[in-house]
C-alpha cells in the first residue's frame, strides 16, 4: 500500500513539473531568445546571472561553475568562447552558457569544428541549460551557429553523458532538425547512485571476503598509529589539507613521471583557488587519511546541486600494504550515503577502473558527440566521422604507449593492485 502510494506521488510530481515546464516554454516562447557570444574572459561581469544559472540546470556541472571556470581559464581559456542565452524579457535572465573554442584545423585539413571547452582538470563538458526551457535554449544555440558564417558548421561535445537529462533534451532537438550525429568514445565509468537504498550499499557492493581484509589492515594501520578520517572545515586547514594532496601526490608515481600537480605553479594555484572558493559553499571538501597526525591518503570531491564529482585522489605508496586509497574511498563512500542531499556521485573514474568500479556499483555512460548543425558542402559528414575515427585511433595508441611507460613508475603490490590505482 505504501509503495502505491509512493509511486502515485512520484507520478504527480511528474506531471507538475512537466506542467511547470510547458508553462515556462510558453512563457519563453513568447518573449524571445537572443543569443550572443563572447570570450571567455567576459564571463566575469555576469557572475551573478550564470550562478543563478547553475543552480537551475538540467544537468548540473560543477566544472562550468564561475569559481571553477575563471579559476581554470589563466591556464587553459586561451582563444576560448562562451555562446550566451538570454531571455528578452526585462530584466533578462541568462538560459544558457555553451563555452566553446574554435579549431581552425582538424585531421590535418583547414577544417573548422566548433569544439565544446574542457581541459584535463574538468572531465565533464555538460552546458550549462536551463532545466525549464531546455528544449528552446538548445535549439536557440544551433539556430545561432547555423545562421552565422563565422562559425563552423560541425559542432563536438567532449564528455557528454548519454544518459543524462541535457543528451536527451539534444537528442530530441537534433531529430526535429534532421542533423546528423556521431558518438566517440563511449564508455562507462563508475558511478555512486544508491537511489532510495542507501542502508547496506558498502555490504552489497564489497564481499565479505573483501571487507573482512580491509578491516584487518585498517587495525594493521591503527598498530602505527591512531587512524582517522579528517574533514577540514577551517580555510586554513582545508588549504593545509591541500598541502598533503600536493605532497602525497608528488612522492608517487607522478612526481616520477612529472605531471603531479605541486611541480606546476600555475595548476597549483588555480587547485587551491578552486579549493578555498567552493569549500566555504559546501561545494568542496578534502577528505584525509591520517595515520599517527600524518596524511597517507587525500581525496577532494566537488558538487553542485544534487551531484557531486571525484575530483583527484593520492595515496602514499610507502603504506600501499594497507590499501590506504581503498581505505578512504570506502569512508568517503559512507559519507556521501549519508548525506541524501546528493543523488549521484561522479567518479570521473576511466573505463574499468580496478579499484572504484568494485565499490561504486553504478555506471555512468560518456560519450563525445560530432554534430552537423549545417550541411556541408565539401566534405560530406559521413568522410568527417571517419576522420575523426581514425584521429582517435592514433591517440588512444600514443595514449597506451605513454601508460605502458607509466607503469613502469607505479608501484607493483598486493594491494589487489586497487590502491596503485587510486591515484588515476
Amino acid at each position: 500500500m505504501n509503495a502505491r502510494f509512493g509511486n502515485g506521488t512520484d507520478h504527480a510530481m511528474a506531471a507538475i513539473a512537466s506542467a511547470r515546464r510547458a508553462v515556462a516554454v510558453e512563457r519563453w516562447s513568447s518573449i524571445g531568445l537572443d543569443v550572443e557570444v563572447v570570450p571567455l574572459a567576459a564571463l566575469s561581469a555576469i557572475a551573478q546571472p550564470w550562478s543563478a544559472l547553475a543552480a537551475r540546470a538540467v544537468e548540473p556541472n560543477v566544472f562550468l561553475e564561475p569559481a571553477f571556470t575563471m579559476a581554470a581559464m589563466p591556464i587553459f581559456g586561451d582563444g576560448a568562447q562562451a555562446g550566451l542565452i538570454w531571455s528578452q524579457s526585462s530584466p533578462r535572465e541568462l538560459l544558457g552558457l555553451f563555452p566553446i573554442r574554435i579549431e581552425h584545423w582538424r585531421y590535418g585539413l583547414p577544417l573548422p569544428v566548433l569544439t565544446g571547452w574542457t581541459h584535463p582538470f574538468a572531465p565533464f563538458g555538460v552546458p550549462l541549460v536551463h532545466r525549464d526551457v531546455a528544449e528552446p535554449v538548445v535549439s536557440a544555440w544551433l539556430d545561432h551557429i547555423s545562421q552565422d558564417a563565422s562559425l563552423p558548421s560541425l559542432m563536438l561535445l567532449p564528455y557528454v553523458c548519454d544518459d543524462g537529462g541535457f543528451a536527451t533534451v539534444l537528442d530530441g532537438v537534433l531529430a526535429r532538425r534532421g542533423c546528423a550525429t556521431a558518438s566517440f568514445d563511449r564508455h562507462q565509468r563508475a558511478l555512486l547512485a544508491p537511489g532510495e537504498d542507501r542502508a547496506g550499499y558498502i555490504e552489497r557492493a564489497i564481499a565479505i571476503k573483501q571487507r573482512r581484509e580491509l578491516a584487518r589492515k585498517w587495525r594493521r594501520l591503527q598498530d602505527l598509529g591512531a587512524a582517522e578520517i579528517v574533514r577540514a572545515i577551517e580555510p586554513a586547514d582545508v588549504l593545509a589539507q591541500l598541502d598533503e594532496f600536493f605532497r602525497i601526490e608528488a612522492s608517487g608515481w607522478k612526481g616520477r613521471v612529472g605531471t603531479a600537480a605541486a611541480r606546476d605553479d600555475d595548476i597549483r594555484r588555480f587547485m587551491a583557488e578552486v579549493v578555498s572558493t567552493l569549500v566555504p559553499r559546501d561545494q568542496a571538501t578534502i577528505r584525509c587519511l591520517k595515520v599517527g597526525g600524518k596524511a597517507i591518503a587525500a581525496a577532494i570531491t566537488l558538487n553542485s546541486g544534487n551531484t557531486a564529482w571525484g575530483w583527484k585522489v593520492a595515496y602514499d605508496e610507502s603504506y600501499a600494504r594497507f590499501s590506504p586509497g581503498v581505505q578512504l574511498l570506502v569512508h568517503l563512500t559512507q559519507d556521501m550515503l549519508a548525506d541524501t542531499t546528493i543523488v549521484q556521485v561522479d567518479s570521473t573514474a576511466t573505463a574499468n577502473h580496478p579499484m572504484i568500479d568494485h565499490i561504486w556499483r553504478e555506471r555512468r555512460t560518456m560519450s563525445d558527440r560530432l554534430i552537423a548543425v549545417k550541411p556541408h558542402t565539401m566534405i560530406p559528414f559521413s568522410l568527417v566521422s571517419g576522420l575523426e575515427t581514425l584521429r582517435r585511433r592514433g591517440r588512444d595508441g600514443a595514449k597506451a604507449l605513454r601508460e605502458h611507460l607509466r607503469s613502469r613508475h607505479r608501484p607493483d603490490n598486493s594491494v589487489t593492485r586497487a590502491g596503485a590505482a587510486a591515484d588515476e
